[in-house]
């Protein structure tokens, strides 16, 4: 049995390379075969890109291919490949396509009936989901949460009553705003923070909301992030946790608020939440 492949030969087409996400060891063969083999090689920020090929004295031509590429640059980057030209495509870090630009490039060269190849390699978003110790059978990632409060509101909403897995990615800086609403929409739901994936100082801590502020509280907070969400229990809630719940919110709320509280939590109908909420402010008040 062979234990390597023969040597790489290059057919013309774009390659879509996966590259580290933090520790350069995570490179592949295959990534080093392909990119030592382009013709060019299109990137993000060329900046970035030099500085992860010089790791591997790779040295190709760069062209920029970015959120801001247009139709016209897709066009040239055909005509390349119509040439014979071998083009590699990476992002800053991880593999393309996945929250990174590409898409429409992909889908052209598919139009045209040139060839794209996948090279497969690091990715936040799978790295995550494997610390996270939650059900990956079925998961949805939907990239960076919305910066407006609004749209993260309405996004979480969107998501509290669903029982797959969620995936998505947040800055440092918007973590504990960002927390902050996902303690009001999910209530007790279990997330994982995953940051720094693969790196020095890499960090995988699961907990509520609420654990996880008090958490970073005490403990520096940077780098990237992944954050995990379990999806709703398909258990249908007893009177005794609903009890719990309400008396919780209403600890702190007014009774308007902590039956919305509840109402988004729970995903009962709000007639039922209110009734309850009020015969326990009743008993209460006696």
């Amino acid at each position: 049995m062979k234990l390597w492949p023969e040597p790489f030969s290059p057919k013309t087409g774009l390659y879509l390379v996966a590259t580290p996400i933090g520790n350069l060891r995570d490179m592949t063969l295959r990534a080093l075969d392909v990119l030592s083999a382009a013709d060019m090689i299109l990137c993000e920020d060329k900046r970035v890109s030099t500085k992860l090929l010089n790791a591997y004295g790779i040295k190709k031509p760069l062209r920029p291919y970015h959120d801001h590429s247009t139709a016209a640059d897709r066009e040239a980057v055909l005509a390349m490949l119509k040439e014979g030209k071998v083009l590699a495509l990476i992002s800053d870090a991880g593999t393309p396509m996945i929250a990174d630009p590409g898409y429409k490039l992909v889908k052209a060269c598919r139009e045209a009936s040139l060839p794209v190849y996948a090279i497969p390699g690091a990715s936040a978003v799978l790295n995550a989901l494997q610390l996270s110790a939650m059900p990956t059978d079925i998961f949805t990632f939907q990239g960076f949460l919305p910066t407006k409060s609004g749209a993260l509101n309405a996004l979480l909403a969107t998501i509290k009553n669903k029982t797959e897995t969620h995936v998505f990615f947040e800055s440092a800086n918007r973590l504990t705003k960002t927390l902050g609403f996902m303690k009001d929409v999910l209530g007790d739901r279990k997330i994982v923070i995953a940051r720094e994936l693969t790196k020095k100082f890499e960090e995988v801590f699961s907990g509520t909301a609420d654990e996880i502020l008090t958490h970073y509280e005490t403990h520096i907070l940077k780098g990237e992030i992944v954050i995990v969400i379990e999806g709703k229990s398909d258990e249908v809630i007893g009177e005794d946790a609903l009890d719990d719940l309400l008396r919780k919110a209403l600890s702190a709320n007014s009774l308007k608020e902590a039956v919305e509280l509840v109402r988004m939590q729970t995903a009962l109908a709000k007639k039922v939440v209110y009734n309850r909420a009020l015969a326990l402010k009743d008993a209460a008040d006696k």
